[in-house]
């Protein structure tokens, strides 16, 4: 019933983005003395001294200034890095961020100074330093929606493709293609982009002895997994969990159709705003009420609104399922068998959350990681300096450090040359709890070694809490069975200004409506979901819709 209302609003992904022009541009910060007069006083100043830049910059136009040999007055840059709240870890000031200076910084004339912003108040950290000028040089996040925001408020300058391959070739080398495919906004330059590797650690945990204790196999299907789940509350043993879903909105994927229809996709896949309208969303409510009415999630659900409360119900052995980014280093683990010393843990089958006949689909990654503008008030040098900073971390030396340490300290190496880390190192060079991640993000996610089999040992090594490979190597055989049903959302090469405008009463909204709809009567639910939807239009999803359909006939995605 629902499918009439969702083709009415869909439409095409066809057509890449323009390719990255090589114009170049600059600005000053505004919490500084570099003011254009200020900009053509110390040119001035450099051609009065007849120093060797200087007669660089007096060079035709298109070629750039070396600083191979360091910059004659001192740049400060200040570069972004996720505060995840480690207990004992200072993310500004610890052995790597001197590392960082003493190594890069001091060599080119560099102050390296970095800037927390919170992880999980990444957007309000950025939304105030903005405002208040205080921004660092890089402005970054994951998701492209937010991105294209950042873009929309004037906060991003237009970038010279020539200059980055100028001063971080290696860097460029990688991922030039991929920031002239993927960086143009509005026909415009703008965006930069870190590396990306496979990631299969994304998994959802089973109470294996759960499974074991009535009888059942892994399921491979919804049915078969509320049939589980229902097993599970007749034995007494527990549910499957629950949380409120808001701010980030992939949990449909599941129950899309397949083969996917492109426009569809485009105008309904959203990271940054639930598609309450859209079909597969109608079903994945639908199966979410009747888990609900008969009593095989949480039913206080609506209150887990963060990792915290939702690690908790699995810990105390209340939930038999959950999800997480599984590392080396997490403590869920140690923390179930604390309190269930039997417990007996598997990766559960991704099929399991698709209806029979239906294929599992789930999210897949652009091919980068990080995406990246510079401050719009960041000046010519010190844009330069960042992409030396780049540069500098792409060498291959410099990023195997960050990443593992000191040698004979934080780790070995084993025969292969595999870095292999010591747990229990607690010296003064400890690496944070995610191996230092937060720090060269900016050039890839992941470990990168030249072979393949390499790499594939060093994720098991990051990723697997010893003793439980095992866990790492099911989600990698997962990966590998179903990656033809993982999809990339569409890319817009214009900001969909709808969706800055009413994110946030949209994403308030939502959690009212979904909750409404999950707790209403199985007799009731379609009606409520109805009810739901027109609001939820009316509050400003038809704006978005409507904006997104200009865009996609326009060819402005990718």
């Amino acid at each position: 019933m629902r499918r009439s209302l969702r083709k009415a609003a869909a439409f095409s992904i066809v057509c890449s983005m323009a390719a990255a022009s090589l114009a170049g541009c600059g600005g000053n910060k505004a919490n500084e003395t570099a003011s254009t007069d200020a900009a053509e006083n110390a040119k001035a100043s450099q051609e009065a001294d007849g120093t060797a830049q200087t007669k660089e910059a007096e060079k035709q136009e298109g070629e750039y200034i070396d600083y191979s040999q360091g910059f004659s007055e001192n740049v400060t840059i200040q570069i972004p890095v996720y505060d995840r709240a480690y207990e004992g870890w200072n993310v500004t000031d610890n052995y790597y961020t001197n590392w960082i200076q003493k190594e890069f910084g001091d060599k080119y004339n560099i102050t390296v100074d970095f800037v927390a912003i919170g992880r999980t108040t990444e957007v309000t950290d950025y939304t105030q330093m903005l405002a208040a000028g205080t921004a660092p040089d890089i402005i970054f996040h994951y998701d492209m929606p937010q991105a294209l925001a950042y873009y929309g408020e004037g906060a991003m300058q237009e970038l010279d493709l020539g200059e980055i391959a100028y001063y971080a070739p290696t860097y460029f080398d990688k991922m030039g293609e991929t920031i002239s495919r993927y960086g143009s906004v509005d026909g415009k330059p703008t965006l930069f982009f870190a590396g990306r590797t496979d990631a299969y650690n994304s998994v959802r945990l089973i109470r294996q002895d759960w499974l074991d204790k009535v009888n059942m196999e892994m399921p491979h299907s919804l049915e078969e997994y509320n049939a589980v789940l229902k097993a599970w509350k007749e034995a007494g043993l527990g549910n499957g969990g629950g949380y409120l879903i808001q701010n980030s909105f992939n949990f449909d994927y599941p129950f899309r159709e397949w083969p996917i229809d492109e426009k569809e996709r485009a105008l309904y896949s959203d990271l940054s705003v639930a598609a309450l309208p859209w079909q597969s969303t109608y079903e994945y409510l639908a199966n979410l009420n009747y888990q609900y009415n008969n009593g095989l999630i949480n039913p206080e659900f609506y209150l887990n609104t963060d990792e915290a409360s939702t690690k908790a119900d699995f810990v105390s052995g209340k939930s038999g399922v959950y999800t997480l980014y599984l590392s080396s280093s997490t403590d869920v683990i140690s923390s179930l068998l604390g309190n269930e010393p039997e417990a007996k843990l598997a990766v559960m089958d991704p099929a399991a959350l698709s209806p029979e006949g239906v294929m599992p689909q789930s999210r897949a990654y652009w091919p980068f990681g990080i995406i990246m503008g510079i401050n719009q008030a960041t000046s010519n040098e010190e844009r330069a300096a960042i992409w030396l900073y780049l540069e500098w971390m792409s060498q291959t030396n410099n990023l195997f450090f960050l990443q593992n340490g000191v040698e004979g300290e934080n780790y070995t190496l084993d025969a292969d040359g595999l870095a292999v880390k010591d747990s229990d190192f607690a010296g003064e060079s400890k690496l944070s709890q995610n191996n230092n991640k937060d720090y060269w993000c900016l050039v890839t996610e992941g470990v990168e070694y030249e072979k393949e089999e390499l790499n594939y040992k060093a994720n098991l090594a990051n990723w697997a809490p010893t003793g439980y490979e095992y866990l790492i190597e099911d989600a990698y055989q997962y990966y590998n069975d179903y990656k033809e049903y993982m999809t990339v959302d569409a890319l817009y090469s214009v900001v969909i200004e709808s969706v800055a405008e009413y994110k946030t009463t949209l994403n308030d909204l939502w959690k009212e409506l979904y909750v409404k709809c999950v707790m209403a009567s199985e007799a009731d639910f379609d009606t409520v979901y109805e009810q739901a939807v027109q609001e939820y239009l009316e509050a400003g999803y038809q704006e978005i819709l409507d904006e997104k359909t200009e865009a996609i006939e326009a060819g402005n995605y990718n």
